[in-house]
């Protein structure tokens, strides 16, 4: 499944040429997202590099990183034609919970509304009742309420 997001954007040139003016139009191709979209274990380190998540995650151990990829149950990726820059990987039973576990934006393509829309096609792509769960970055906590998500302040973690 393809979706596009519904923006096209147009960048005008002016320039003056020979003392005549004349403009060229270059036309930026929109994100496509794509769920459960094959992607190697390559293609999601070189973008978890270019993210704050990166140092978080076992970007120095590529089969580790493979088996992430292939354990997810719903993976979304974002495309700016073929250059993977943003995932979003789950884990979900589809019908009563999704853990979104990785939502990663490539750091040059933030603030274009990339991660609401990877959160968006994840939504899209469980049950009309699945709740989505988190635990934010800590630099991403101030990321989360603005667009709908409640603080919970009954999490826990186990680590190993």
């Amino acid at each position: 499944m393809s979706r596009t997001e519904n923006r096209f954007t147009s960048l005008w040139r002016w320039w003056k040429i020979a003392g005549h003016y004349r403009y060229d139009i270059d036309t930026i191709m929109p994100i496509q997202y794509f769920a459960n979209r094959e992607i190697t274990a390559e293609q999601a380190i070189a973008l978890y590099r270019k993210t704050s998540l990166g140092e978080r995650r076992p970007i120095d151990r590529p089969e580790t990183f493979e088996q992430m990829l292939k354990h997810a149950n719903l993976i979304i990726t974002a495309w700016d034609e073929n250059r993977l820059v943003g995932i979003s990987r789950t884990l979900t039973d589809f019908v009563y919970v999704a853990y979104l576990s990785d939502l990663a934006v490539d750091e040059s393509y933030q603030k274009q509304g990339i991660g609401k829309q990877l959160i968006k096609e994840t939504q899209a792509n469980i049950g009309p009742k699945c709740k989505i769960v988190l635990i934010a970055a800590p630099k991403a906590t101030g990321y989360y309420g603005p667009i709908g998500f409640e603080k919970h302040p009954s999490a826990w973690t186990l680590g190993k």
